[in-house]
């Protein structure tokens, strides 16, 4: 074996101790929420997916146990376990305690890899109640535990074995942690994410936290292509197969899958050493940049328009499903979270390589072609239709009170940062909230009834319904590519519906507009759902406000039923201002749910379902989801 394929202890550089992590546990995993808390599995997994791009893993086992607590198991090549050259102590125990070590740190051991800048299995350690690794190597097992962070005696060995590997244990330190209830879903996608993006790994998830338990095997020979083909299963495509090439250009690998639906969105994913770069980067602007190019360059070559056209991106991008995975060797991810690639030269090489790349495809399959930019024409029609309207629009959205919805009851205070807007279903609870708010802070805008569902919509159609025109107006950021957060006029957009079913769909078409045409909002942390009551009950001079049909149980009990009073709250506009005051919209005492994106695929797929064209994938949703229903309004 050559020098540079020895993986042991000298290959596992230190660059510093690990110091703060449990003082300062966001600094590292993000947030201590929910989010951080299914970061630490992430991290753990990196690991293993590292051993799988070096070519020695083949196989990975999430389960999540009885106990809370997970294990990841993979067959890679097990932490080294001899002494540290520097350290002078188990290799495992410092890459387990020590921040920033890591085979990683050293190219002759991983070419290409992901983690958290090599922080992550010390700051999972820091940040555990427990941990145990179990290692197999060299003919033995070793094992070591940790208390928080700390080990509780030096690696053991405790036997043999033919097989090489390592298995983690953890639970999460509720002392650090809001929750540490770990959710199957969130698991279950980035793992499905991450198995397409390694052709051919093996990704097995359990949870054992009930007797009946979930598991999923996640294997994907196609990789990237059956990702887009997963992605588009509930969409209708342009094109039968994805259009796929995988280009290699010094050390750096280039992969793209794409296929182009009838729907009007674009929905384009990337990825640099398996890491979800949310907010883009060099990558994908060379890959936007080359698609552009390509588009024009063969409808001028081929005179597939009369009027001379010139695309732009989002023509090009209209319907269009992609995801572009890069992987190189010297990652540098901006923002403690990674998530957008900053390596000036990907861009130019992801560019080079996606324009040889397409070029080719379209000159070997021109059918393909001529239909990806037929519809590339007509949402060029489409744009300057939208342009006109949009520049009506913005000009409308100006910042002088005369130019706002006459409906618009405003606030006074002008800084955004403190003012919020509620979105009121109807005239009647428009007036309740009108005359129940704090005119100092709180905006009210009334819906006159069910905005267009913008996602059987082009733009230009959209911005000719009233209610959302004054919508856009009214938050005063624009739409679509003119849209500006800084320009948002409050920091709070409530959305304040009825507790039924056209309160509920009101909510769904209001938050696909924000999801798909202003998206900032939801991603700034702007957008928030109010939770009205659904019962008044009284019982002498006593008198409670119940959420829901659970909490009514609940307080029965507790408050016995002689002599109770039950008021069913069907609409905001059965109460009176001081009532809708108190309970909805009072800093102090109201509930507000903050819309956040977890997982911007599954969101992206959740819209589709339920406000695409396809009926069938609806129905589906339906029947699956049915038994979840908490509160059923009939």
């Amino acid at each position: 074996m050559s020098d540079k394929q020895v993986y042991d202890a000298s290959r596992i550089q230190v660059l510093e101790g690990l110091e703060a992590v449990r003082k300062r546990p966001s600094m590292y995993i993000g947030s201590t929420d929910s989010r951080g808390l299914h970061h630490l599995v992430y991290e753990v997994v990196d690991n293993s997916i590292d051993e799988a791009l070096a070519g020695f893993c083949t196989r990975v086992d999430v389960t999540i146990n009885p106990d809370g607590s997970v294990t990841v198991l993979d067959n890679g090549r097990g932490i080294p376990i001899d002494p540290h050259p520097v350290h002078k102590k188990s290799a495992l125990e410092v890459v387990m305690t020590v921040l920033h070590a890591g085979g990683k740190f050293d190219k002759n051991t991983y070419k290409v890899s992901g983690g958290l800048h090599g922080v992550g299995v010390s700051v999972v350690n820091a940040l555990s109640e427990w941990l145990n690794v179990e290692v197999e190597r060299d003919g033995k097992k070793y094992f070591q535990r940790y208390i928080r962070g700390k080990p509780e005696a030096e690696v053991q060995e405790t036997g043999t074995s033919e097989i090489t590997g390592t298995k983690t244990t953890f639970k999460p330190d509720a002392r650090i942690f809001e929750t540490t209830d770990f959710q199957y879903d969130i698991l279950s996608n980035r793992l499905r994410e991450l198995a397409f993006l390694n052709r051919g790994l093996t990704i097995n998830l359990k949870d054992l936290r009930s007797p009946e338990g979930q598991a999923e095997t996640f294997i994907y020979s196609g990789g990237i292509v059956e990702f887009v083909e997963y992605l588009n299963k509930k969409k209708q495509p342009l094109h039968e197969k994805p259009i796929y090439f995988e280009r290699q250009r010094d050390d750096m690998v280039v992969e793209i899958a794409m296929q182009y639906t009838n729907s009007y969105t674009e929905n384009v994913y990337s990825f640099a050493n398996n890491i979800n770069t949310h907010e883009g980067g060099t990558h994908i602007i060379g890959f936007k940049t080359a698609l552009t190019r390509v588009a024009n360059d063969y409808i001028k070559a081929n005179k597939l328009s009369k009027e001379d056209a010139k695309l732009t991106g989002d023509d090009v991008r209209e319907g269009l499903t992609a995801i572009i995975s890069v992987k190189l060797m010297e990652p540098q991810f901006e923002g403690q979270t990674k998530t957008r690639l900053g390596n000036s030269e990907v861009k130019g090489i992801v560019d080079s390589l996606v324009t040889d790349g397409l070029a080719e495809y379209f000159e070997e399959n021109p059918k393909v072609a001529n239909v990806i930019l037929e519809k590339a024409l007509l949402a060029q029609k489409a744009r300057e239709a939208a342009k006109k309207a949009r520049e009506l629009t913005r000009r409308k959205s100006a910042l002088e009170v005369s130019t706002l919805p006459g409906k618009l009851a405003d606030c006074s205070e002008k800084d955004p940062s403190v003012c919020e807007i509620y979105i009121v279903e109807g005239n009647s609870a428009g007036g309740s909230a009108k005359q129940g708010r704090d005119r100092g802070f709180q905006a009210i805008l009334p819906l006159r009834g069910k905005i267009l569902n913008v996602e059987k919509s082009r733009l230009a159609k959209i911005l000719k319904n009233n209610e959302v025109v004054s919508l856009i107006t009214a938050l005063g950021t624009g739409v679509s590519e003119d849209f500006a957060l800084e320009s948002a006029r409050y920091h709070k957009v409530i959305l304040m519906t009825d507790a039924d079913v056209d309160g509920a769909h009101i909510r769904t078409l209001l938050l696909t507009l924000f999801f798909r045409y202003m998206r900032p909002l939801i991603d700034a942390g702007y957008v928030y759902i109010a939770q009205p009551p659904l019962y008044r009950i009284k019982k002498g001079k006593s008198e409670y406000y119940i959420h829901s049909d659970r909490e009514l149980e609940v307080k029965k009990k507790e408050l016995g039923e002689k002599g109770l009073a039950i008021q069913r709250y069907k609409g905001l506009g059965e109460m009176n201002p001081e009532q809708l005051w108190e309970t909805t919209m009072n800093p102090e005492s109201r509930t507000l749910l903050q819309v956040t994106l977890e997982d911007a695929l599954r969101a992206d797929e959740i819209f589709r379902v339920l406000m695409g064209d396809e009926v069938e994938p609806r129905r589906n949703f339906i029947e699956t989801h049915a038994k979840e229903v908490v509160d059923l309004d009939i």
